[in-house]
């Protein structure tokens, strides 16, 4: 599985944590012609309580995943009160199928959760199967569009109850 890698909460902006979303970008460019996430994210967003950002480690010290959550209530973007929200996902290919994913993902939504967060919301698109697969895995479930690009036919809106 997953042995010896070190999770370590970091904040978004990060040297590492900005590698890793510099792949992530490139990464979504290739799977959607060219468009990066344009979503604004601010590093204040993921500082706790209202937000975690998680970056794993292997045992060489090289970082090959991250993740993070961030608080969102409602606003005109259709989020709900109590919403927290996954974002930036990402594990580098040579470390894919070893459950980094599901364990960033496990952390993240008990973090949440002892945040007082009621909601784990993400956003991800019909590009991304395995992305995909692994929410439905982990009992998210298809919901209303919410966020930028909530009027993009591409987009999937998934969430799970965490209380």
């Amino acid at each position: 599985m997953s042995h010896g890698i070190d999770l370590r909460a970091v904040p978004y902006d990060h040297p590492d944590a900005i590698r890793l979303n510099d792949q992530v970008q490139l990464e979504y460019q290739v799977r959607y012609d060219g468009e990066g996430d344009a979503t604004f994210l601010d590093p204040a967003m993921f500082l706790p309580p209202r937000g975690l950002y998680l970056v794993a480690y292997d045992t060489s010290g090289t970082p090959v995943a991250t993740g993070g959550w961030r608080t969102q209530d409602e606003n005109d973007e259709g989020y709900s009160d109590g919403d927290a929200e996954l974002k930036r996902m990402y594990v580098v290919p040579q470390a894919r199928g070893l459950g980094l994913a599901r364990r960033i993902l496990a952390e993240l939504e008990a973090d949440a959760r002892a945040a007082g967060r009621t909601r784990m919301v993400l956003e991800t698109g019909d590009k991304q199967p395995e992305a995909i697969a692994l929410y439905l895995s982990s009992g998210y479930a298809a919901t209303e569009k919410f966020g930028y690009y909530r009027a993009y036919e591409s987009s999937r809106c998934m969430a799970k109850p965490l209380s």
